[in-house]
């Protein structure tokens, strides 16, 4: 029989190779031919399209509309502004030659997309009326990475990003700030099952071109930061290089407030290495493609595991039924166990007999007798019961890895597995310095209530300092 540990690393030894493993063996994604790129295979955009649903569902309901915008932006939008094409000139993929002729003007794939939607802002807002403006896009992107890895960073990667226009600094302020907490942290909170905290970035790690950088951060499994969604304020930087501008009441012609903010693919990345275990994934039941798996023993046990399989749809549970009686049965189960499918349900002649199943939990890690007649409620049960223990999992080691200190020295020592709340006044831009050199970052500022800071210099502020991927 196939055994979990003969193919993935131990998180403990090797948490890199452990996370390679995992991608690979649980069939979520593999390498594409162009270095940095990714191919998702079904398991793994099962669980994007689950995670996008929920995400868009609360875009919407903050009062953005989707749109779409090209991949392909004239390079002078992005000369446009300086700070913005400065930021991301080394990620830039440029397009010289189309049609077998070289261009007159070459043409950037899109790394963001401020600047191509900042020009059709500039059309659409014309009066104080057409504001806010509120859009979101669901696009792929292009930043040429250095060092890829799957999920957390690759070249063309999966994600939206919202754009807005406001008439006023606060305006502004207050929907980047809505997106971060209601639609961002309540995703990640609530359907991947991840803790973040939420801090203002400081001006080192500052989105190109934005006046502020607000963040949520989770903590993997290694003791690591993941950056998992930002929402940023441009001010006026981008309304200025692109005259986002309109007509207010009073008559006056005045520049727009704009705001940008994105999540991506990379929250897959954050789902694996929060939740997975040595034996493999363990899949939030709110993002799970197949929330049970019914294993069938035997073909004598077929109709009734089909049985099974149909009165929990009707329930509204994600189910497949394993059929694959001529395959090993303890290759199967650790095949389901790799995937993190939140319940297997174990079928047998000897269970039919006894009018019981068996019932597996991948959270927990048992396994149980059930009566048939009550699998059913026992499993939604179960489902809610196992979503609400990854969060609460998850937020104890997050909490017990988290070390308050008082200098950059202890700061760094600290970092060496998890993280450390230290604060900001003793570490300032040129302690910044020194964490950088030890390859360390600053993940985010926040205040003592833990609310977010307005500005970078405020007194009392506490620095969460991190090794980061």
């Amino acid at each position: 029989m196939t055994t979990t540990s003969s193919v993935l690393a131990a998180q403990a030894t090797d948490f890199p190779r452990w996370y390679q493993d995992v991608i690979a063996k649980a069939e979520l994604a593999e390498n594409g031919p162009v270095r940095g790129t990714m191919v998702v295979r079904p398991y793994g955009y099962g669980i994007w399209e689950l995670l996008q649903g929920a995400m868009d569902r609360r875009i919407k309901a903050a009062g953005a509309a989707n749109a779409y915008f090209p991949l392909l932006i004239p390079e002078n939008y992005l000369r446009r502004e300086a700070e913005h094409v400065e930021g991301f000139s080394p990620e830039l993929a440029v397009v010289t030659v189309a049609g077998g002729k070289e261009l007159e003007e070459p043409l950037v794939v899109r790394p963001t997309s401020e600047t191509i939607i900042g020009e059709y802002l500039a059309k659409w807002v014309q009066s104080y009326r057409d504001l806010p403006l509120l859009l979101n896009q669901w696009a792929n992107v292009v930043r040429w990475e250095l060092r890829p890895r799957l999920f957390l960073r690759t070249t063309e990667f999966l994600w939206q990003e919202g754009h807005t226009a406001h008439a006023t600094a606060a305006d502004a302020r207050a929907y980047a700030t809505k997106i971060l907490y209601d639609v961002y942290r309540d995703v990640m909170v609530n359907v991947l099952a991840i803790p973040v905290v939420a801090g203002r970035k400081t001006r080192r790690e500052r989105f190109a071109g934005a006046v502020n950088t607000m963040t949520l951060e989770a903590m993997t499994g290694d003791g690591k930061a993941l950056q998992m969604g930002t929402s940023h304020e441009l001010g006026q930087n981008f309304a200025r290089a692109f005259d986002i501008g309109y007509l207010s009441s009073a008559g006056q012609r005045e520049l727009a407030w704009t705001t940008s903010w994105g999540s991506s693919t990379r929250m897959l990345g954050g789902l694996i290495m929060v939740h997975g275990d040595d034996a493999g994934l363990r899949v939030p039941p709110a993002v799970a493609p197949v929330q049970v798996v019914v294993l069938a023993v035997k073909d004598t046990v077929l109709e009734a595991a089909q049985r099974i399989a149909d009165e929990l749809i009707a329930a509204g549970v994600r189910v497949v039924v394993d059929n694959r009686t001529d395959q090993p049965f303890g290759r199967r189960a650790v095949n389901w166990e790799l995937k993190g499918v939140p319940i297997r349900v174990e079928l047998g002649p000897r269970d039919l007999a006894g009018e019981v199943a068996t019932v597996v939990r991948r959270v927990h890690n048992t396994k149980s007798p059930v009566a048939l007649s009550d699998l059913t409620t026992t499993i939604t049960s179960a489902l809610t019961a196992d979503q609400s223990h990854l969060l609460t999992s998850a937020t104890t080691s997050q909490h017990a890895r988290i070390s308050a200190v008082t200098t950059v020295a202890e700061a760094i020592e600290a970092a060496a597995d998890g993280w450390a709340a230290v604060p900001y006044d003793a570490v300032g831009e040129s302690g910044e310095d020194q964490l950088a050199e030890s390859g360390i970052t600053i993940r985010c500022l926040q205040r003592e209530d833990g609310t977010l800071p307005t500005e970078d210099n405020e007194p009392g502020l506490t620095a969460f300092v991190a090794r980061s991927y």
